[in-house]
């Protein structure tokens, strides 16, 4: 492993950390810079899950179709993951906290247009800023993470980095269902974008007294071609996605499918003529030579493709099949948080001692999980209820807790420092187009049987399709390192 990465001086001030962990002079990241930044972190995660339950409140006020409906959460995804590696780079070459600072300034300001919105086209619009705006705050957290730990330290910051990506998703949902039912001063869906104002705020001032400030010490330019290449790959690949079923799969959706391997293969042939000319490329490919990365990535898609689709199935189901109040289907995950949250703590004393296999452990939990909750849904409905859905949520929670952390954790233990911000952008593009491509196609396939076969046979169905995705990554977790660097 390399040693962290050298930063820029912090000015003299008290109010910014200056003590030094290696003797190199390299700022060290406090307790509480760690929960600052990692606070910062969950707020775009937290806003991926947290519409869930708020859709149909939005779509009552606002008037609505469903294809604007998908927008909401769609458009919010897409924006996200296109810009995630750029503004990875952008926080190498100008700073990762103030990059940071912009992002949850921004964030804060989109968010409050968003709880704002007026009619739905308006809504749309600001959540793709809101998109945006996350994918400023993400990729600068792992980043100032690598450079400014090391050792035990920086295993600790990984393991909890992991332990909250997980946590936000599930309790996104939950604090979307009780804001919602809440109706804070009559606002109804609008709280659960108004509460990311203060939140933010506060953030913003922790950041500026704990947060160290770094960049790469040899910071390259932006990768223009590359940045547009990826961006309209992604593009090409996502929209029709998430898009075409509620379009009624018009022709440009086909045009799209059609023109994305061509823009995916010509965005590596750049990235590879660039890395070859001893150029750092937005996404170099030489990056994934590193094989713990390689397969921890191609592990993390699944996973996260099929988290994303159950979450929000329940949600749906719960919602429009059972006809519970919002804050019943949120509170209905809760277990699964909590549980999530109590094993992620003892999840790095259980890597010391068995190593990766606690991945491969942790996938069988899960589908025994998922199994549960299926035959809970075939024996129970309708009345499938939080004490139902609650001995799979368990096992589901302590199952995720031991992959999720450890997999964000494999895929940088052995990036260069240098490349601290490339690395963190390449992993957070993966999970945020992996949550988007999850909604996209099993939550399409979920809300297509539910049109007709019901929500009933359309949650076991999307459920049992996810059985067969966990067993995918319990077999790829095998190919994993036994040890973590």
């Amino acid at each position: 492993m390399t040693t962290p990465t050298s930063a820029a001086p912090p000015p003299r001030t008290s109010t910014t950390p200056t003590r030094t962990g290696t003797g190199t002079g390299t700022p060290v990241l406090s307790g509480t810079g760690l929960f600052t930044v990692l606070l910062g972190a969950a707020l775009p995660l937290i806003d991926f899950f947290i519409v869930n339950v708020a859709l149909p409140d939005i779509d009552r006020d606002l008037r609505t179709g469903e294809a604007v409906l998908e927008l909401v959460i769609s458009g919010y995804g897409i924006a996200f993951a296109v810009l995630l590696v750029p503004c990875g780079r952008l926080g190498d070459l100008l700073g990762r906290r103030a990059l940071f600072s912009l992002g949850l300034t921004t964030f804060a300001l989109t968010s409050l247009a968003c709880g704002l919105a007026p009619n739905a086209t308006f809504l749309v619009v600001a959540r793709v800023a809101q998109g945006a705006a996350s994918a400023l705050i993400a990729p600068q957290v792992l980043a100032t993470v690598q450079a400014t730990t090391a050792g035990a330290r920086r295993a600790r910051a990984m393991s909890l980095y992991g332990a909250m990506a997980g946590l936000s998703m599930v309790t996104g949902q939950v604090l979307g269902g009780v804001l919602v039912s809440a109706d804070l001063f009559g606002g109804g869906w609008r709280a659960v974008f108004l509460v990311n104002v203060p939140v933010a705020a506060v953030a913003l001032a922790l950041t500026a007294r704990t947060v160290p400030r770094t960049r790469s010490p040899r910071p390259e330019p932006v990768d223009v071609p590359g940045t547009v290449l990826l961006a309209l790959a992604l593009g090409a690949l996502l929209a029709p996605l998430t898009e075409g079923r509620a379009a009624g799969w018009p022709l440009w959706t086909w045009l799209s499918f059609a023109a994305f391997p061509f823009l995916a293969y010509a965005f590596y042939r750049v990235e590879r003529a660039a890395d070859r000319a001893g150029r750092t490329p937005l996404v170099p490919p030489s990056l994934f030579r590193l094989v713990p990365l390689r397969r921890a990535l191609v592990m993390i898609v699944p996973f996260d493709i099929g988290l994303s689709a159950f979450m929000f199935a329940v949600a749906v189901s719960l919602q429009q099949g059972e006809g519970l109040a919002p804050v019943v289907a949120g509170l209905a995950l809760a277990p699964f948080a909590v549980v999530f949250f109590l094993a992620s703590l003892g999840g790095p004393r259980l890597i010391a001692r068995w190593g990766t296999r606690v991945v491969t452990a942790g996938g069988a939990l899960q589908a025994g999980g998922v199994a549960l909750i299926a035959l809970a849904a075939w024996r129970t409905w309708p009345h499938l209820g939080v004490l139902q859905l609650l001995p799979g949520a368990v096992l589901m929670g302590a199952g995720q807790a031991l992959q999720l952390p450890v997999l964000f954790r494999i895929v940088l233990s052995e990036v260069p420092a240098e490349r601290a911000g490339v690395g963190s952008g390449v992993l957070t593009t993966t999970h945020q187009s992996a949550l988007a491509l999850g909604v996209a196609t099993l939550g399409s396939l979920f809300l297509t049987l539910a049109s007709g076969a019901g929500p009933r046979d359309a949650l076991i169905v999307t459920l049992l399709i996810q059985l067969g995705v966990i067993a995918v990554t319990v077999g790829l977790s095998l190919r994993l390192p036994r040890t973590i660097a």
